[in-house]
Order: structure tokens, then C-alpha cells, then sequence
């Protein structure tokens, strides 16, 4: 497994240190970190298949893992009896954190949404080419059938864009 293989495990440190690297990850102001919590169920043995009608009882230790995109991977594991302790600290420190992360610039989002509508709109309305092809009123037919031709270019573009789109994303979920 190699540095930038993504299957690599991170040691496991234990919950104070966890806190404390975590710590030193959001302090970074750029970047952003992931989160994964999990049940950890593995034991190095075979796993046993439950009948439908039981309840499982049994308390699992929780698996914490935070990675951030430069490599730094950290890993923790919490025991059934120290769990409320340590999402005591855990949620201190991530409602701590949360200060430091930048605002939604909703209005801005909301401008360019209403300008991409607008574009949309005048390129789903035709260009009326009305006028004498000779005498007065020749160059206004003139300008209205330029943008006439180039509103069906840009419509072309724009359908090969999210043709394009939609293949990479097709792609992406189904890889071959």
C-alpha cells in the first residue's frame, strides 16, 4: 500500500491525542477535513449471522476516522463505556470549530441563479426577423438575423455542454 493508496490504514491513537490532532487539523484555515464514524463490529473472527426475530444487545466500540486532503489520516477507537465522555469533548470541539468556517454568500448564489434563468429564457425566446430584405429597415433585419444565427449557435453549445455533463456523470456512476 502505498503513500497516496487511499485503502491504507491509519494507526489507531488513542481518544486524548485523536482530540488533540483533530484539533490541530481545523486550526489549518484552509483545506477541508472528513468525518466518518462507524460501528466497529470485527474482531479477527468469522461473523456470526443473526435469525430475523433477534435483537442484537451487544455494545460495539465506535471506530472515529478524520482525513484531511494533504494525507494526514487519524483514527480512534472509543469504547462502549467512555463514549459519552469522549462526544462530550468530541462535540466541544466541533461546535468550536464551526466558528472558523466561512458563511454561504447566499445573495451572490441567488444573483447568479436569477442570471442563468434570464439566459435561459432569452435563449428559449426566437429572435423575430422582421423587415424588408431591400431599402429602409435592411441592416436591422440584417443585425436581427446575426443574432438570430448566433442564439441557435449558443443553444448548439449549450446542448453539447450538458450532453457532455450528463455523459461524465453517467461515467461516473456507471464505470465500465
Amino acid at each position: 500500500m502505498g503513500e497516496g493508496d487511499s485503502t491504507a490504514r491509519s494507526p489507531l491513537v488513542d481518544n486524548d491525542k485523536f482530540l488533540k490532532d483533530l484539533t490541530a487539523l481545523f486550526e489549518n484555515p484552509k483545506g477541508s477535513i472528513w468525518l466518518t464514524h462507524k460501528r466497529l463490529t470485527h474482531d479477527g473472527e468469522d461473523a456470526t449471522m443473526k435469525q430475523d426475530g433477534t435483537d442484537d444487545t451487544q455494545e460495539y466500540p465506535c471506530l472515529l476516522r478524520a482525513v484531511d486532503g494533504t494525507g494526514t489520516k487519524l483514527s480512534t477507537r472509543v469504547d462502549p463505556g467512555n463514549l459519552d465522555r469522549f462526544y462530550s469533548a468530541y462535540g466541544a470541539l466541533l461546535k468550536s470549530s464551526m466558528s472558523a468556517l466561512r458563511k454561504r454568500d447566499k445573495k451572490r448564489e441567488k444573483q447568479r441563479a436569477e442570471e442563468l434563468a434570464r439566459r435561459k429564457k432569452r435563449l428559449a425566446e426566437l429572435v423575430p426577423v422582421v423587415g424588408p430584405k431591400r431599402g429602409a429597415g435592411r441592416h436591422k433585419r440584417q443585425r436581427l438575423v446575426k443574432a438570430a444565427i448566433k442564439q441557435q449557435e449558443t443553444k448548439k453549445r449549450m446542448e453539447e455542454r450538458e450532453e457532455g455533463r450528463a455523459r461524465r456523470i453517467d461515467e461516473l456512476v456507471n464505470p465500465q
